[in-house]
């Protein structure tokens, strides 16, 4: 049996969003910008794939930004909103737990001469809306908070943070990375006062090196990419018609009967824990049940390095993170564990498993099998 519980890294391409990018690449394969009838049903990729995105935003279709990615998003909505607005303050605010692709935008921009706040979190990961109500000033411009945690899958309260920074001053910026949020959620950004919202195609059975940016309508924001002008002059360069076009495939497809994946995805999610219940060596971080994201575990070990674990769950076909994928291969601390205070001797020790809909209870029972079995052989070799 093969098991692939890092879902969270990336997820297996759809033969939906195949089947339209085969068709995108080697039938109607025109640049979207010519003006003959090849480059017309390239257009037409493009804006079938916008339609069905911001069907399920319920926002405007002039609202949307085509990107390479989560990264470019993050990118886009920090160093573009941050630099557009500068005029109205030199104060930024995020989280001590955001992914890299946040978190390094705002060292930059720290370099560049402006102020950042980084929220502290509590032992679940989740921000306090009093230190956020006390960090925003006059000058605070932008604010970025994740929605789910892409390594313990804590849920941040997006809807309040938003009514508290539009409070104490209505023309600050509030950007949030939905990566791992957006597909396991009914999201639409209009009615959370989200003004930039950041999503990535394969985080939901789409291609990798597609993503959006949602932009409020009348958000200043400064684009990163200049050259040809496509996309409103926000983002030059040709497009990528076949990755929107599954990327838009498989946003409507994490939509279709939604209710009843995610309640899926609860149920493989408890089935996990729930077997682990009982065994000493095993630690959950973070929240569980309704009030944590549905596809993400993280796993404590003791006695056990976090990579050790990961090769010899991998020897049993069972794929597992050692943390967040993009920065796996360079071995650091955690900041979101460090964030939320795991002992010290856990920060090397812990994995992350993250669910799809397409897992089955009986691959979460040969997962579980195999940790009671493996964890207590590696724990006598683990040099402590």
């Amino acid at each position: 049996m093969e098991a692939y519980f890092d879902n969270s890294a990336t997820t297996r391409c759809s033969m939906g969003a195949k089947d339209i990018m085969v068709r995108a690449l080697v039938e109607d394969y025109g640049n979207p910008s010519s003006l003959h009838g090849k480059g017309m049903q390239g257009e037409n990729y493009i804006r079938d794939a916008r339609a069905k995105i911001c069907k399920t935003l319920k926002a405007k279709e002039s609202e949307l930004i085509f990107t390479s990615g989560g990264t470019e998003s993050n990118n886009l909505a920090i160093l573009g909103g941050a630099i557009a607005n500068r005029r109205g303050g030199n104060h930024l605010i995020t989280t001590r737990i955001e992914h890299p692709a946040v978190s390094a935008p705002m060292k930059y921009l720290e370099e560049q001469g402006f102020e950042v706040t980084y929220l502290n979190v509590d032992k679940d990961g989740c921000i306090s809306l009093e230190e956020l109500r006390d960090a925003v000033t006059e000058e605070t411009i932008l604010v970025s908070i994740m929605y789910v945690n892409n390594e313990i899958g804590a849920v941040e309260p997006v809807q309040e943070a938003a009514k508290i920074i539009k409070q104490k001053n209505s023309g600050t910026l509030f950007h949030v990375d939905a990566i791992q949020a957006y597909g396991k959620y009914i999201i639409h950004p209009g009615k959370l006062g989200i003004d930039m919202m950041s999503v990535s195609g394969h985080k939901i059975h789409g291609p990798k090196g597609s993503g959006f940016l949602y932009v409020r309508e009348k958000t200043k924001l400064k684009p990163l990419i200049y050259g040809g002008g496509q996309q409103k002059n926000m983002r030059s360069g040709t497009e990528n018609v076949p990755g929107i076009a599954g990327l838009g495939q498989a946003a409507q497809e994490a939509y279709e009967d939604f209710a009843e994946k995610q309640a899926y995805l609860y149920r493989l999610k408890d089935a996990f824990i729930q077997g682990l219940e009982g065994q000493e060596w095993a630690h959950i971080n973070g929240r569980t049940g309704a009030d944590s994201a549905p596809h993400i575990v993280s796993l404590s070990v003791d006695g056990v390095r976090s990579e050790v674990l990961l090769h010899a769950l991998e020897d049993r076909h069972i794929y597992v993170s050692a943390g967040s994928a993009c920065a796996s291969n360079k071995p650091a601390v955690s900041a979101t564990l460090a964030a939320i205070g795991v002992r010290r001797e856990y920060l090397d020790s812990t994995v992350r498993i993250s669910f799809c809909a397409q897992n089955t209870l009986e691959e979460v029972e040969y997962c579980i099998a195999n940790l009671k079995e493996l964890v207590p052989m590696l724990g006598k070799y683990t040099r402590r």
